[in-house]
């Protein structure tokens, strides 16, 4: 063997050198492959790649794709973009987990094609034509039944001894472009190294609106704490407002021993409740109720009249237990010590959570430790659950995440977990990465035009958007934001417009938000005074300062409004006014588009003129539009690009207008102006 052929045997390149196609920078593709992007059925998923080969040969390529449990793919071609950029996609149908990759070739039909059509030099055309034919009669050779008799057909006719224009155009025929697309020579095809996963969830998962209430709360006349009866009677309410999710903070024995007081107070009263997220005590733990609420059949009761309300219950996922949990009698391997022997409790240094102990993930029983608490999801799947808010998942291990939310939806596809983690933005993607399907975010604090811009910008638009998929909180029981605190109701107002538009998800937590609650617990504090967290409330859901009206005005907008369904639209529109904010969702086809405008300024009447893209919205600059507001009803016509908005924070901050895309009339003028 010659001193060549021995290099070449040692090198280890492609299995056959003659593949020639390159494909690079595929996208979606989380971390190298490593996660799957996240769909909801009837959702495409847009596959671009960088495709390319030596050369000036033509190039085909297809994205093949099925559910990860089909043995069969099925393909759909990709189109050529720009500088060697490719793009198809396809569309998921049902729930579970797909998976896709690229194939790509060199195409010598296409090559010979784009060649003939240059060539003007008739003996050239003949010698070429020639050279078509045998590829078309290779091509004969491969179909079958009537494409293989017409393929056979047009080889003989490219070299028959007719006019050499006929055969010419019949090279370039779209029949014969058809036929050969169809029974290509892939012989030689690059397939990409990697298959891709997808995760395809219920619309829920995109589309949702959370109501969190606490069921101790809702006391009926002359009792001292609720129950999932009086809860149920508090159901009919949230269903008038517009939600689809109440989401209920823990509902287990709450533990005695370190119990918390009102306000946080480290010593409790004999009628002080504790907090729910104490978890365990005599009653049981995780998968027991509070005797004090009811029975697992009055939950079930609960969740059936929700259901037929048209609302999901979420539940509180919080692995942690009070010092009183039975779990820590019958494995004691699950927690931590300290060196006086005494179980080690939550802390967040100067903070202490005395009544809170959090499991020991690094224990050497940890595998027995993460099947219990899958077994606690399943527990309540069973009892009719099916979507959970998760406490606090950054201070639990990645590794187990992954694994449970893996295992709970193999079982159970239709399962949703949002992840409550205020963390840094790595750990909360990286939770979002490994199966989280929706996440708590920092909108709570961007409240300048500034931070709301930049922050929701790299939501929709960003890479991330493939597997972080949002959900936008105003409250929550342990934040109140100081915007809130000090702009009184119209901060309220604005910052529901902007959640339940911005976002496809949001949520409030109830009844505070509705009644305007904003007394902090001290100056500089984000905790609520006579926080629910540590003691029953009373709450006025006639108050007439009630913001209901408005949260199920906008509830309905968003269910009747396709733009609002979804966040990758979502684009951010010049106003020569920092206090004002101004961004539009639109459908694909342009058959819904929802222009919004906001103050951001509590005190104030702002008002400024808003720059749109009325090319881009599908709008005539050079005749008038009509802006129907959502909210109040008003009406206004809108001429070109450049329109002035003024408005008044006691009134309305907010316009949410539905753009009507055809053209003005002068009746229009008539009546409007």
């Amino acid at each position: 063997m010659s001193t060549a052929g021995a290099a070449l045997d040692r090198w280890r390149g492609p299995p056959d050198g003659r593949r020639r196609a390159v494909i690079e920078s595929v996208r979606p593709e989380i971390d190298c492959g490593r996660f799957a992007a996240k769909r909801v059925v009837g959702e495409w998923v847009v596959v671009e790649a960088d495709i390319f080969a030596d050369g000036h040969d033509r190039l085909a390529a297809v994205v093949r794709y099925r559910r990860a449990d089909a043995s069969e793919w099925t393909e759909t071609p990709m189109e050529p973009l720009v500088n060697d950029r490719w793009r198809g996609r396809f569309r998921v149908e049902t729930i579970g987990r797909y998976e896709y990759t690229i194939a790509a070739w060199v195409d010598r039909f296409l090559s010979f094609r784009h060649d003939l059509a240059r060539r003007d030099d008739p003996q050239d055309i003949a010698v070429a034509l020639a050279v078509g034919a045998g590829l078309v009669e290779d091509a004969a050779a491969r179909a079958q039944g009537e494409d293989a008799a017409e393929l056979l057909a047009i080889a003989r006719r490219l070299v028959a001894d007719e006019p050499l224009e006929g055969r010419r155009e019949l090279a370039l025929s779209e029949r014969l472009l058809v036929l050969m697309r169809a029974h290509p020579d892939r012989s030689l095809e690059t397939r990409y190294d990697k298959v891709l996963p997808v995760v395809v969830d219920r619309e829920r998962a995109r589309f949702s609106a959370w109501y969190e209430f606490f069921p101790r709360s809702t006391a009926d006349e002359g009792e001292r704490h609720g129950t999932f009866e009086s809860a149920r009677k508090r159901l009919p309410y949230i269903a008038r407002l517009g939600f689809d999710v109440v989401y209920l903070p823990p509902i287990h024995p709450i533990g005695r021993t370190k119990r918390k007081g009102a306000n946080n107070a480290l010593a409790s009263g004999p009628d002080d409740p504790g907090s729910p997220w104490a978890i365990g005590a005599e009653e049981g733990g995780h998968k027991d109720v509070h005797p004090a609420l009811g029975t697992l059949e009055d939950f079930r009761a609960f969740c059936a009249e929700a259901r037929r309300l048209g609302l999901e219950v979420a539940l509180d996922i919080a692995f942690q237990c009070s010092p009183d949990h039975p779990y820590i009698r019958s494995h004691p391997q699950w927690f931590r010590r300290r060196p006086d022997g005494s179980i080690q409790y939550a802390e967040n240094p100067p903070k202490k959570y005395e009544d809170i102990v959090p499991f020991d993930f690094e224990s050497d029983d940890w595998r027995a430790l993460w099947q219990e608490l899958e077994s606690v999801i399943e527990f309540w799947i069973a009892q009719g659950v099916e979507i959970f808010r998760v406490d606090n998942p950054h201070t639990k291990p990645f590794a187990f995440w992954e694994w449970v939310i893996s295992e709970v939806k193999r079982r159970h596809p239709e399962i949703i977990f949002l992840s409550e983690a205020f963390s840094r933005p790595r750990v909360m993607h990286r939770l979002a990465k490994l199966g989280f399907t929706q996440s708590y975010t920092y909108f709570t604090w961007r409240n300048t035009k500034h931070e709301l811009t930049t922050y929701l910008t790299e939501l929709t638009a960003h890479e991330s958007r493939e597997y972080f998929r949002p959900n936008l909180w105003p409250n929550t029981p342990d934040i109140l934001h100081e915007y809130l605190q000090y702009g009184g109701r119209p901060a309220f107002m604005s910052r529901l417009v902007l959640a339940a538009t911005l976002a496809a998800s949001y949520g409030i937590y109830g009844p505070a938000f509705e009644l305007v609650e904003n007394r902090a617990r001290e100056p500089g504090s984000e905790e609520y005074l006579d926080s629910e967290k540590y003691q029953v409330r009373r709450w006025d859901l006639e108050a007439p300062h009630s913001l209901a009206e408005l949260i199920a005005r906008l509830n309905r907008v968003r269910r009747e409004n396709p733009a609002l369904h979804s966040d990758w639209s979502l684009r951010f529109h010049d106003v020569d006014n920092e206090q004002l904010v101004c961004y539009s969702k639109r459908t694909e086809d342009l058959g819904n588009i929802v222009l919004v405008v906001v103050n951001l300024d509590p005190h104030h009447v702002q008002s400024g003129h808003v720059e749109l893209p009325v090319a881009e919205l599908g709008l005539d600059a050079a005749k008038p539009y009509q802006l129907h507001d959502l909210l109040t009803g008003a009406r206004y016509l809108w001429h070109g690009a450049r329109n002035y908005v003024a408005l008044d924070p006691h009134r309305s901050p907010a316009h949410v207008f539905r753009v009507r895309r055809r053209v003005a009339t002068e009746r229009d003028f008539d009546y409007f102006m």
